[in-house]
């Protein structure tokens, strides 16, 4: 009987699988090197599955170094002639590829949701703010602008030009499984460099229809190349792409400690860097706050995809004398607003995956040991499958729990009580990254002390969502290096040439 039932779940999950192949034109099966989609040379695949019931919606190839290696001399090969394009050529063909991104932003949703597990609504701001990257970098583009300088001597002439680093390797994070590839590939091509994307293995379908656009918009054989590998692969496939010769750039999007071995692997060959890592976002509420907007805040940073992002609120810092007050209306707002669920009617989702969940509950259940108190949630929500978690709050929080120290990376709300500006920022600034900080204040003096004050790369002052394209998105401390979006994003793959002519 145990055989008989799981022939038949495999069989649903099959049929699945088959049944979204049909209805999605831009679902692959096969990674794409040098403009042509191409299996594993050993010929392995794995499976791609659906975080919300677990049913199988894909299979791509597991690719091996020997693969990685083809698409980085594809890359390479086709440097120099993309780099030797106008900008305005590069230019037109981004923008070709935003408008295909745009007339397909509903299965790109659709793909983001399946593989991602986001409800679509959320699937689709996604890419809505990841097909604006490309649009941004196809202007930006037009606008790398180089420098006269004043020489000190009548004998000479001094310039600056930006030049294309090269090729550069891309390793993208499953939680924005668009937008993160668009955010680093649209300013690299713009530059002028070519790139082998890695995008992470739970999320791999949502780069091949990037690609499968971006080659229907005509950007030439090589200039963009994706590979796929199971988690078993991704550490060498990583090693080689931070070792190899041919590579110039490597911008990754991901954990602290996985971005810490990669820098150590690029310094072999004195690489181009761009790192945005883990955070541990503290979210203030001063007493001069606006409680109602303080909440909606707090809801937006806090639980879009579940909590899965970097720049999450983590750490609820309340002052004192409005604690009580701004615990309820949130506990308030959780209950009425956030709906998990499988239609499109819910606004959230599951975890990415089980060891995820694990983790997540492992820390509310720390918590709770050591004395905290759980107002909301506090558990699985074991009915709507195993990825699933309840949206949790919990108060009487203290430094000894892993809650009060770590990214928690989920859907859980942690409050802690502070007395004074001084205290809240001391224990906002007490960890070794740095990447989003977020505070609410009435007082105009108090705004500018705070936001200067905070350890981070970004500040959000009375306000809880702060990414956009135009925003300069990075961390300080062990959050990262460099920064991506608005115009600073192109500077990551560009090196700064100084000419100096003698005079004739």
């Amino acid at each position: 009987m145990k055989a008989l039932s799981y022939a038949r779940s495999l069989l649903i999950k099959r049929s699945s699988y088959l049944i979204i192949q049909r209805n999605m034109s831009l679902i692959r099966d096969k990674a794409f090197v040098n403009g042509e989609w191409v299996t594993s040379s050993k010929g392995k695949t794995f499976d791609v599955v659906n975080p919300t019931d677990g049913s199988i919606i894909g299979q791509v190839p597991d690719m091996d170094v020997e693969d990685t290696n083809a698409a980085i001399q594809s890359a390479y090969d086709a440097f120099k002639p993309w780099a030797s394009t106008t900008a305005k050529e590069r230019s037109n063909f981004l923008r070709k590829w935003f408008n295909l991104l745009e007339d397909n932003k509903e299965e790109l949703a659709r793909i983001v949701s399946i593989e991602a597990g986001k409800p679509f609504k959320e699937s689709l701001g996604e890419v809505f703010y990841g097909n604006s990257f490309i649009e941004w970098f196809s202007e930006e583009a037009r606008r790398i602008m180089g420098e006269i300088a004043a020489s000190p001597a009548k004998s000479k002439e001094m310039l600056f030009v930006r030049q294309p680093i090269g090729v550069a390797a891309l390793i993208t994070p499953w939680n924005f499984p668009h937008a993160m590839i668009t955010r680093k590939a649209g300013a690299a091509l713009a530059a002028g460099c070519t790139c082998v994307i890695k995008p992470a293995e739970d999320t791999p379908l949502t780069a091949l229809a990037l690609a499968k656009l971006a080659h229907d918009a005509g950007i030439p054989n090589g200039v963009i190349n994706v590979i796929t590998s199971s988690r078993e692969n991704a550490a060498a496939l990583g090693k080689l792409l931070c070792e190899s010769p041919l590579v110039r750039g490597l911008s990754f999007t991901g954990s602290t400690g996985v971005g810490k071995l990669l820098y150590q692997q690029c310094a072999t060959g004195i690489k181009r860097v761009s790192l945005e890592l883990g955070g541990n976002a503290p979210f203030i509420v001063f007493k001069s706050a606006d409680l109602d907007k303080a909440v909606a805040g707090a809801m937006a940073s806090k639980f879009r995809n579940c909590g899965q992002t970097c720049v999450s609120a983590n750490r609820f810092l309340i002052e004192e004398p409005i604690f009580d007050d701004f615990v309820e209306k949130l506990k308030a707002t959780m209950k009425n607003e956030l709906k998990l669920g499988k239609d499109e009617s819910c606004n959230t989702g599951p975890l990415i995956n089980i060891s995820q969940l694990n983790r997540v509950d492992s820390i509310v259940q720390d918590a709770v040991k050591k004395g905290a108190r759980v107002h909301l949630g506090g558990g699985p929500a074991k009915d709507l499958g195993e990825r699933w978690y309840q949206p949790t709050l919990i108060t009487d929080v203290k430094p000894d729990m892993v809650c009060y120290k770590e990214e928690i990376f989920g859907p859980v709300v942690a409050c802690i009580k502070f007395k004074s500006e001084d205290e809240a920022l001391k224990i906002a600034n007490d960890t070794p990254v740095g990447l989003a900080g977020y505070f609410y204040s009435g007082d105009i003096s108090q705004c500018w002390r705070v936001g200067k004050a905070l350890e981070v790369g970004m500040v959000g002052i009375n306000e809880g969502m702060i990414s956009c394209t135009e925003a300069a998105f990075g961390g300080v401390k062990e959050s990262g290096i460099g920064r991506e979006g608005s115009h600073h994003g192109i500077e990551e793959y560009t090196d700064v040439k100084y000419l100096c002519f003698g005079n004739l």
